[in-house]
């Protein structure tokens, strides 16, 4: 049987200008915590900010943390676009670009999984609700997450794609995996 893939996307932290608070610290922790109990794959953006949070908390709890680069290779990865490796079992270099990569990323999940997110992360939530992809949203976050069923209402689309928002990580999982069930 296959592992469900979990993409996480979010706040990177060009887009955090106060940094991260330690609440929201806590709650990125908490669901790369809740990934990896759950025996999920997670991908990220192999980025900065909160994703990067979310997945080192997942890959130090056991989960697999594949990350998918905009880059073309691993010099490209860290000289230009200035991404980390430490958090990442592996990384896959797409070699096009932010844009390009979110949609290779977003292709890749399952479940797509916002937390915060600003511009970038708005791209993400079109691409997975194109895709129909199972969309969750850690309200209490700020940006995408916390707008997005206020964003897919004013521009509606006809789309199965099914989207879950809660505040506690766990129960955001526990939707999202009951929606591919």
């Amino acid at each position: 049987m296959m592992k469900i893939k979990v993409g996480v996307m979010g706040s990177a932290d060009d887009t955090l200008p106060n940094g991260v608070a330690a609440s929201l610290r806590e709650t990125a922790e908490a669901l790369g915590q809740s990934i990896a109990a759950r025996n999920l794959v997670l991908l990220t953006g192999a980025t900065t900010g909160l994703p990067y949070i979310v997945g080192r908390a997942a890959h130090n709890a056991g989960a697999l943390h594949v990350g998918v680069s905009p880059a073309s290779n691993a010099r490209e990865h860290g000289a230009t676009y200035k991404l980390p490796t430490d958090a990442c079992h592996v990384l896959i270099y797409t070699g096009f670009g932010l844009k390009g990569r979110n949609v290779v990323l977003v292709r890749s999940c399952d479940i797509v999984i916002f937390i915060g997110g600003a511009t970038g992360s708005l791209n993400e939530l079109t691409i997975a609700y194109d895709e129909q992809r199972v969309i969750g949203c850690l309200t209490g976050t700020g940006g995408v997450a916390d707008h997005a069923a206020s964003i897919l209402q004013t521009f509606p689309k006809k789309a199965e794609a099914r989207l879950f928002c809660e505040t506690d990580p766990e129960k955001l999982l526990a939707s999202c995996v009951g929606a591919l069930r």
